[in-house]
């Protein structure tokens, strides 16, 4: 089974009441098994368009990722979220073929 991801990028209006979004979703996210990847670090836009916050995080499969997502304590979360913040979010299964 394949890992799922959430690919999220991020313009925070206001960084202290993101604090609380952060603090709000530790809960889906541990209950979830939620691994952060990226989680707003240093990037250089190469191509297209950017945010200024980026976030990869990991689950065990795309089935938790998108139950994380949908469930109360996220849409908690996100309710914070979406009155600080302006942002771009996928969910994507993971890729375990042949490599290059």
């Amino acid at each position: 089974m394949t890992k799922g991801y959430w690919v999220a990028r991020v313009d925070v209006q206001d960084p202290e009441a993101y604090k609380e979004y952060v603090a709000a979703g530790a809960a889906a996210f541990s209950k979830y098994g939620a691994r952060f990847l990226a989680r707003g670090g240093k990037f250089e836009k190469l191509e297209g368009t950017s945010r200024a916050r980026n976030v990869l995080i990991e689950f065990e499969s795309y089935e938790q990722a998108l139950a994380c997502y949908n469930s109360p304590e996220y849409q908690k979360a996100k309710a914070i979220r979406t009155q600080v913040s302006e942002g771009d979010l996928i969910i994507i299964d993971g890729y375990d073929g042949p490599q290059p």
